[in-house]
């Protein structure tokens, strides 16, 4: 069994990783934005799940409003950006299938656990 309290403050955080999966909190600040044009993860499948917030997620060019509730499906290759349109933090939590990034948030090539 592996335990740990998830972060909540700002910025992108791995939490728990196995060699099947990943969990990962990202919290975005007014204004703030995470990936973009080139962003994508090669290798995994990114399971996005608001806690707290809204915001948008702009995936191979299609756009949808986020709010707390909403769970989202980035597959593995496809471009992406998050982005915080609300007041307050938006505040997620994120699977990764199979790990995405190493234990400092660094990308991982092609899903490969550290």
């Amino acid at each position: 069994m592996k335990r740990k309290r998830l972060t909540r403050r700002a910025g992108f955080h791995v939490g728990i990783t196995n060699r099947s999966a990943q969990v990962a909190t990202m919290v975005l600040t007014p204004g703030g934005q995470e990936g973009g044009p080139d962003n994508r993860h090669r290798g995994a499948d990114q399971w996005l799940y608001v806690i707290e917030g809204t915001g948008r997620a702009t995936v191979n060019g299609r756009t949808v409003r986020l709010s707390a509730g909403s769970l989202l499906l980035i597959e593995r290759g496809d471009t992406h950006e998050i982005r915080n349109t609300g007041r307050g933090q938006l505040q997620t939590v994120n699977f990764y299938v199979p790990p995405a990034y190493g234990p400092h948030g660094e990308q991982l090539a092609r899903g490969r656990p550290s």
